[in-house]
């Protein structure tokens, strides 16, 4: 599919700080793009720059095949729905949705028809005529959104837009906001730090660490195939473990120190020696009877969600492994743990790239 926004070369310079370094970025038309990051990554100076809140440096940026570099905010046809909703206090869910129609000499009966099919969708009929401060938090993340659809621009950009909703209700805001998505057919690329939310949201997963893109692709090519350890440690929930180690004498076993000396094997060829940092997640972890796993450690830490239970092992470094439902274990006791090697990354010990 054609791209709909692609971004070439792209930098942002605040003085001597380089904030977006050499982006290259190409969104297909009527997809979710996430972009996710700790904070100070850059994902929202992004965002800000494909609105034209925020002047990229050098490069070019293109939206719907037409270079934006230079192009003000309010031509470049882009919709942005922003963390504080941004909604005017004295005007009516109906009044804030036609805004953008009136200051373009959209004619009343015609703006207001808008708004109504706009609220239809988005299930805002019945509050139309009421204020932002007589409205729930999620109700004003709707109105919000309904700002944006109703121009029918050629892009929504979401910066944040869901971190002020209780747990609950982020959760139920994301399958809206994904199924408005899909029922629009709209582009659509959304910030946030939550890589739970860029993962169940998302069509592509954009990863970036102080201005660079790390790495990007379908959520569970990210999850299953990441490029370096910062990716392997920040996608996912709870986090990859990882334990250093060197390469063992027949080259497809490893050596580490946990609890003692262990030997484990790898499906990943290894170099005898070559130090490395082994990954696996919390689920490739299994708790076995002792005397049946690769080593025995003891538990720190239990907790329980009801459908999946937690431990953290009492050892350097700690390790996480899930459990479905529950267990008997306890703080104190001494598990066997086995580790599933085909699913084990390897990462150099001094690139942090994956082997």
């Amino acid at each position: 599919m054609t791209a709909q926004i692609e971004l070439s070369g792209v930098n942002k310079h605040y003085g001597a700080y380089h904030a977006l370094k050499n982006i290259d970025l190409s969104i297909r038309k009527g997809s979710f793009t996430a972009l996710v990051g700790p904070s100070g990554c850059g994902k929202s100076t992004l965002l800000r720059s494909l609105a034209g809140l925020e002047s990229i440096s050098t490069g070019t940026l293109k939206i719907a095949g037409e270079v934006m570099d230079k192009v003000p905010p309010r031509k470049r046809d882009v919709a942005m729905v922003f963390q504080s909703y941004a909604l005017y206090p004295h005007m009516t869910v109906e009044q804030n949705l036609t805004y953008s129609l009136r200051i373009r000499g959209t004619p009343k009966a015609e703006a207001k028809k808008a708004a109504e099919e706009v609220a239809q969708t988005t299930g805002l009929s019945h509050l139309l005529g009421r204020y932002p401060r007589e409205l729930s938090g999620g109700q004003r993340q709707r109105v919000a959104m309904s700002r944006a659809i109703i121009r029918h621009p050629k892009a929504f950009l979401f910066d944040e837009s869901l971190s002020n909703l209780d747990a609950a209700l982020r959760v139920h805001m994301r399958k809206e906001i994904r199924a408005l998505h899909d029922r629009l057919g709209a582009t659509s690329v959304y910030v946030t730090h939550d890589q739970i939310e860029a993962m169940t949201m998302a069509d592509h997963v954009v990863v970036m660490r102080a201005g660079v893109i790390e790495q990007q692709g379908r959520p569970l090519d990210l999850y299953d195939k990441p490029v370096n350890k910062f990716v392997a440690g920040f996608i996912g929930s709870p986090a990859m473990n990882f334990m250093p180690a060197t390469g063992g004498v027949d080259g497809h076993s490893l050596v580490l120190e946990l609890n003692g000396r262990q030997h484990v094997a790898t499906d990943v060829p290894i170099v005898p020696g070559k130090e490395v940092m082994l990954g696996l997640r919390p689920e490739h972890v299994t708790i076995v009877p002792r005397g049946e796993g690769i080593l025995e450690v003891p538990v720190a830490i239990v907790e329980s969600t009801g459908s999946a239970t937690y431990l953290t092992t009492a050892t350097s470094p700690q390790l996480v492994v899930v459990v479905n439902g529950r267990t008997h274990v306890s703080p104190g006791d001494v598990v066997g743990l086995k580790f599933a090697s085909s699913q084990i990354h390897l990462f150099a010990a001094d690139t942090e790239r994956r082997l």
